[in-house]
């Protein structure tokens, strides 16, 4: 078998996209190109960063989320009963509006026939013995958040008037989902989560004044769809989660510590390892790490990739060695806080500075760790 994820030196799993694939999309949105066109264009390029993966020496290998144009919404549309729809406005990040993509319920969900597990397939054929393919798709609980983000709360609750029923529907759907990806070869699914960085932050809970929610509330209801999907897993599926606090074109949505959720995701989601955003310090101290639980392991986030400026190696060790205080070093481990590119827009930086990121985490995890 094949070494289990995390690894020592890891990383989210979405790439600054190629301007070639950038020119492919808008060509087909302008109908200038077909969808054989743009599949052609989307295969050649992710063979291409596959190649650079293996070279970079990377344990793990992905498509990049070349195929998407957002890290959450292409898997929602995926889902029967769910559809795209485009708002009139984005949401607001600090100092830039995202684009207006969102997802909204028109009947029953489940999960058969997912797109993305062809897209798995892709990528599973270059694995070899010495990388595993990693899938990424948004947690149960962030496809909660779009589908009573705003408007689109009434349009869910004619649907689904019972919430319940909705988060048992949604975690069938998962689950037909991971199991359809596990067929097909799967064994590193990555669950991309920022309900828990919204729940941190401040700012979130004054817009939610007067509503009745409660942190306990919402907590509870996002770990209990988040778990029911995993349920029943294989034993040889390694899945994860990362929590984020926002990544689109450099700029951020949340700011918090991990406190006030630790109790929830640390202690109580069924997942493997988490992979968590430390990078600057909107995430808060270490020490909510002594809250998770002895069976998961921690991949600590400590290289930005909101810019290019390379870390000072000596201050990550330092760093990690801090969390080691919570958590021993055996079961921690090293990526970038987040994806160079979670939507296709990317973040300001560069490839060469991307691969250079990439190349700083690999060279602190083997000097922390003899075992990599």
């Amino acid at each position: 078998m094949k070494k289990r994820a995390p690894f020592r030196y890891d990383y989210v799993g979405s790439f600054l996209r190629p301007e070639r694939l950038k020119d492919a999309r808008k060509a087909f949105e302008a109908g200038t190109l077909s969808a054989a066109g743009l599949k052609e264009v989307e295969d050649q390029e992710i063979t291409a960063l596959v190649e650079k993966q293996k070279k970079a020496g990377y344990p793990v290998i992905t498509d990049g989320e070349f195929r998407r144009a957002y890290w959450h919404l292409d898997f929602m549309w995926g889902l029967h009963g769910i559809q795209h729809i485009e708002l009139d406005h984005g949401y607001y990040f600090h100092g830039e509006e995202t684009t207006h993509g969102s997802a909204i319920v028109i009947g029953k969900i489940s999960g058969e026939n997912h797109p993305f597990v062809d897209h798995f397939r892709f990528v599973k054929q270059f694995e070899d013995e010495h990388t595993v393919a990693k899938q990424t798709i948004p947690s149960p609980a962030q496809t909660l958040v779009e589908l009573f983000r705003g408007d689109n709360e009434k349009i869910t609750r004619a649907v689904y008037p019972d919430t319940e029923e909705l988060i048992r529907d949604l975690a069938a759907a998962y689950r037909t989902v991971i199991r359809d990806l596990y067929d097909a070869g799967c064994r590193n699914i990555q669950l991309d989560d920022c309900t828990w960085g919204m729940l941190v932050d401040k700012g979130y809970w004054k817009s939610r004044e007067g509503s009745g929610a409660t942190l306990e509330g919402d907590a509870s209801r996002y770990l209990r769809a988040n778990n029911l999907a995993l349920e029943g897993l294989p034993a040889d599926l390694t899945v994860t989660t990362h929590i984020c606090r926002g990544n689109y074109h450099s700029s951020y949505a949340c700011s918090g510590p991990y406190d006030d959720i630790a109790d929830f995701v640390f202690a109580g989601e069924h997942v493997d390892a988490l992979y968590l955003e430390f990078d600057d310090e909107r995430s808060g101290s270490f020490a909510p790490l002594a809250k998770v639980s002895p069976d998961k392991k921690v991949v600590l986030g400590l290289i930005t990739t909101k810019n290019p400026k390379l870390e000072d190696k000596a201050e990550v060790i330092r760093r990690i060695h801090e969390a080691e205080k919570y958590i021993p070093l055996d079961r921690l481990y090293l990526s970038p806080q987040c994806g160079f590119a979670s939507c296709e827009i990317g973040n300001r930086l560069t490839e060469e500075e991307q691969w250079a990121k990439l190349s700083l985490v690999k060279e602190i995890a083997k000097e922390v760790w003899k075992d990599c």
